[in-house]
C-alpha cells in the first residue's frame, strides 16, 4: 500500500507536482512492488483530502515519464523496475525554504568559457569595431518599421539561402564598391562564416574530385579547420611579399585554395594585379576553385580600395566571401558568399539533402536591407573610413616615437590591425603575457603558422588593433607597451648578482 503523502498548498508548487513526484520516490526506493496496484483516483482523493483533479493529473504524468502503466478497468500498476532506478536524480525544491521560486545565485561570469571576459587598460584587439559612431538612431527607425509592417511574417522561417530583398541589395553594393560580378542568384546569406564555409565544403563535395585545400602560411585559421573537419586534408602554402607563393603552389596538388588578396591576415600585404592574375590563370589551369576572403576590403586608408579579384574574370572559378562584422557590427551575424553560376546547381542538390534552414535573423536582414537601400550604409563606411585612418597613422606615429628602429611595421594602410616584427631572446608567449598581465590586450602571430612554423627571420610578430581602442588611449598604450617590453628584455640579459659578485 502506498504510503500517504504530506501535501502542503503552502510550498508553492501544484498539488498533482507533489504527489507525483512523492510516487515517483516510493518506485524508486523500491517501497512499492512491482506491477502492484495503485489505489483508484477516487479512493486516493478521499485519503488525501483533496478533490479528483489533481490526483488524475498526476497518474498521468507518471504514466507520461513511464512510471506507472494503466489497464482498462484494472487501475493504475506499477511498471516492472530496472536495475539502474535508484540512480534518477529527481528535482525537488528545497522543502525547507518556503520559497520554490528562489533562484540558484551563479557567478556573474563564466569563468570556464571559451572566450572569458577580460578587462583591458588599453584594448589592442585585432578585429575590434568602434561603435562610438554606429547610427543607432537610423537602425532603430528601419527596425521598427520592419516590425510594424512584416511582425508576423517575420516569425516564421525565411529563404534558406537568405532574404531575396537583402541578396539584391548585396549584389548591387558589391557591383559598386568592390567589382564583384554577380546576381542575387548567387548569394547566399548566412549567420557565421563557420557555416557558410561549411555548405561551402558539402557543396564541393557534390561535384566531387574536390579533396584538397591549399590554405595561406600563416593565415585564418577558420578556413582550414573547417574544412579539414569536413574531411577535406589541408596543405599549407608559403607566402612572399605579394602574397601567396605561386611556384610553391604549382608544385603542390590542391582542387581549392583560399585566399585573402586585399589584405592578408595576418600580415596585410596587397596582392598586386599580376600575382592576382596569374592566380587566376592557375585556377582556370587546373580547373581549381579560388576562395577569395574580403573580410575588410572596404578599409584601406591612403588610396582606393582594392577592387575583388573576383571581378576580373568572369571564368566563375573564384568564390567570394564577405560580410558586416567589421563593416557594421558582429552581433547582426550577417555575412555572405557568391558562388559561381555552376556551383548553384550542386548547392540545390546539397540543400535538398540536408535541408537547413536560414540562420541569419529576418529581423537584421530586412533591416539591413532596408539600411542599405536608403543609402545609409555607403554613408556609415565613408564616415568610419576617415575615423579609422586617424586611428590608423596615430598608431604608426605613437610606435615610431616609442619604438624606434626596435621594430618593423608590416601590413599598414588597409583593415583593423597592424603587424609589429621585433626581435628579442623572450618567447612570443612571454612577451604577449607580460603584456597582458599589465592590461595590454594584443595578439601573437604565432598560432596562425601551420605546423608550428615561425618567420625565416626568427623575429617575433603581434598583431596590434586600432579600430576598437579610444583614439586618445592609443600613444599611453603604445608607451606601456614598450616599456613592458624593454624591462622584460632587460630582466632577460641582465646579469646576475653571482656573476657581478664573481667577477
Amino acid at each position: 500500500m502506498i504510503q500517504l503523502p504530506k501535501l502542503d498548498e503552502n510550498m508553492g508548487r501544484p498539488i498533482y507536482v507533489e504527489l507525483s513526484d512523492h510516487i515517483k520516490k516510493e518506485i524508486i526506493n523500491g517501497n512499492l512492488a512491482e506491477h502492484g496496484k495503485l489505489p483508484s483516483v477516487r479512493k486516493l482523493a478521499e485519503l488525501l483530502g483533496i478533490s479528483t483533479t489533481p490526483v488524475e493529473w498526476a497518474y498521468q504524468q507518471l504514466v507520461a515519464e513511464g512510471y506507472i502503466y494503466s489497464l482498462p478497468r484494472r487501475g493504475y500498476r506499477i511498471r516492472a523496475m530496472t536495475d539502474n532506478y535508484s540512480a534518477i536524480q529527481i528535482p525537488m525544491e528545497d522543502s525547507h525554504s518556503g520559497n520554490t521560486g528562489e533562484q540558484i545565485q551563479y557567478p556573474k561570469s563564466d569563468e570556464s568559457a571559451i572566450r572569458p571576459a577580460r578587462r583591458v587598460h588599453y584594448d589592442f584587439h585585432m578585429s575590434r569595431n568602434d561603435f562610438s559612431l554606429f547610427p543607432f538612431a537610423k537602425w532603430h527607425q528601419y527596425t521598427n518599421r520592419i516590425w510594424r509592417e512584416e511582425s508576423e511574417e517575420l516569425l516564421f522561417y525565411g529563404d534558406p539561402q537568405g532574404e531575396w530583398g537583402l541578396r539584391c541589395e548585396i549584389a548591387s553594393y558589391l557591383r559598386q564598391f568592390r567589382g564583384v560580378n554577380c546576381t542575387p542568384k548567387h548569394v547566399v546569406v548566412g549567420a557565421e562564416q563557420h557555416l557558410l564555409l561549411s555548405l561551402l565544403a558539402q557543396t564541393l563535395r557534390q561535384l566531387g574530385g574536390v579533396q584538397t585545400i591549399g590554405v595561406e602560411n600563416p593565415g585564418y585559421r577558420l578556413l582550414p579547420g573547417t574544412f579539414r573537419n569536413s574531411g577535406y586534408e589541408v596543405v599549407p602554402v608559403s607566402l612572399d611579399d605579394e602574397g601567396i607563393y605561386l611556384t610553391e603552389l604549382n608544385r603542390l596538388k590542391v582542387d581549392l585554395l583560399g585566399v585573402s588578396p586585399s589584405h592578408q591576415f595576418p600580415l596585410g600585404m596587397a596582392m598586386p594585379i599580376a600575382r592576382r592574375l596569374a592566380l587566376l590563370d592557375w585556377a582556370e589551369r587546373t580547373e581549381a576553385y579560388i576562395i577569395e576572403d574580403d573580410y575588410d576590403g572596404e578599409f584601406r586608408y591612403h588610396g582606393r580600395p582594392i577592387p575583388s579579384m573576383q571581378g576580373l574574370r568572369e571564368s566563375g572559378r573564384v568564390i567570394y566571401m564577405g560580410g558586416f562584422s567589421q563593416v557594421l557590427a558582429p552581433t547582426l551575424c550577417i555575412h555572405y558568399m557568391v558562388l559561381p553560376e555552376e556551383l548553384m546547381l550542386p548547392f540545390r542538390e546539397m540543400y535538398k539533402s540536408v535541408l537547413f534552414e536560414q540562420s541569419a535573423s529576418r529581423l537584421h536582414q530586412r533591416t539591413l536591407e532596408v539600411f542599405m537601400h536608403e543609402g545609409e550604409l555607403g554613408k556609415h563606411i565613408r564616415k568610419m573610413r576617415n575615423h579609422y585612418r586617424r586611428k590608423h597613422d596615430l598608431l604608426i606615429q605613437s610606435i615610431r616615437h616609442h619604438f624606434g628602429e626596435q621594430v618593423d611595421i608590416i601590413g599598414q594602410n588597409a583593415g583593423f590591425h597592424l603587424v609589429l616584427r621585433i626581435e628579442s631572446a623572450r618567447t612570443a608567449a612571454e612577451m604577449a603575457a607580460a603584456a597582458v598581465n599589465e592590461g595590454i590586450q594584443i595578439s601573437s602571430t604565432e598560432y596562425l603558422w601551420a605546423d608550428g612554423e615561425r618567420p625565416a627571420d626568427g623575429k617575433k610578430e603581434f598583431m596590434i588593433g586600432f579600430a576598437g581602442i579610444d583614439a586618445e588611449r592609443i600613444e599611453p598604450g603604445i608607451a606601456a607597451l614598450a616599456k613592458v617590453w624593454n624591462d622584460l628584455h632587460f630582466r632577460c640579459t641582465a646579469p646576475s648578482r653571482n656573476k657581478e659578485t664573481s667577477s
